[in-house]
């Protein structure tokens, strides 16, 4: 039986598979989580600390602003804050730009 199958994505992954996807070393990873820059999921499974699907992104976000922009460590959670802001106004400006457009038709 053969089939065409969607790819499924982990809605969880352990402190190893952060490292790997994010490139860094576990002990990494877990520094930043006694810093507060990224946070477990709750609970205490088994295999844990677990985190989300988006935690290798925001490892290399925040390895990125401290070896790129010489940030510290403290001045890290400001900065992400900020571009998450930034983010949100980019989204909401381009729905006021696509209802706009369809109002002007």
């Amino acid at each position: 039986m053969s089939g065409v199958y969607a790819l499924a994505y982990p809605w969880r992954l352990n402190l190893e598979a952060v490292a790997r996807s994010s490139g860094t070393h576990p002990d990494v990873v877990m520094r930043f989580v006694e810093l507060d820059l990224i946070r477990p999921l709750g609970g205490d499974d088994p295999g844990g600390p677990w985190f989300s699907p988006r935690a290798p992104e925001l490892v290399a976000r925040v390895m990125r602003l401290h070896s790129e922009l010489a940030l510290n460590y403290a001045a890290i959670p400001l900065v992400l804050d900020l571009m998450a802001r930034v983010d949100a106004l980019e989204r909401r400006l381009v729905e006021i730009s696509q209802v706009e457009r369809t109002a002007s038709r």
